[in-house]
């Protein structure tokens, strides 16, 4: 007895299996080797830390206090205690560039980027974003020499941790008392 298959069953086996593959590689594959994750759902099931991870044990492992930063990922921890709010800076000259990339385990925190212009004794500081999330990434260049960083804000009845990557021309201050 011989089967056969027709076009149509054909045609919606292939379409089938491209469209399954897709959705693994947007929501599986691209988290886990790459970090991008456009769905968040990596990040939910927790493949994104799969490709932070994969990316640190490649790079040797910085002190977070007083490097300059270098074409490698830096991975910086930061505590924000519950109910309360912490700074952490790095000096950069006029024009330095910064990459960064900070996440929560999904808890959202209220935080501005921003500097301060070195030597300045007035308070002064320009923002460069201010919002809520649980997670951002980007690049900066920064308009004057000064410090240079992100202001957290936990609202939360418990401490949130969160991780900080950045790669660049800096010098790390730290967390900022």
């Amino acid at each position: 007895m011989q089967h056969t298959v027709s076009l149509k069953t054909l045609i919606i086996a292939s379409v089938s299996s491209t469209v399954v593959a897709a959705i693994a590689l947007v929501t599986l594959i691209l988290p886990a080797e790459y970090n991008i994750d456009p769905t968040g759902i990596g990040h939910k099931l927790g493949l994104t830390s799969i490709a932070i991870a994969a990316e640190t044990d490649a790079q040797p492992s910085q002190s977070p206090t007083g490097n300059k930063g270098t074409d490698e990922f830096q991975i910086i921890e930061v505590i924000v205690p519950a109910g309360r709010g912490v700074e952490y800076k790095f000096a950069m000259p006029q024009h330095a560039k910064m990459t960064y990339e900070w996440l929560t385990e999904g808890e959202s925190l209220y935080f501005d980027l921003h500097g301060e212009p070195e030597g300045d004794t007035t308070g002064y500081f320009e923002s460069y974003t201010i919002a809520t999330s649980n997670e951002m990434k980007g690049s900066f260049t920064a308009p004057f020499a000064g410090s240079h960083g992100w202001y957290w804000k936990n609202k939360t009845d418990n401490p949130i941790a969160l991780q900080l990557l950045v790669k660049g021309e800096y010098e790390v201050i730290g967390l900022k008392k």
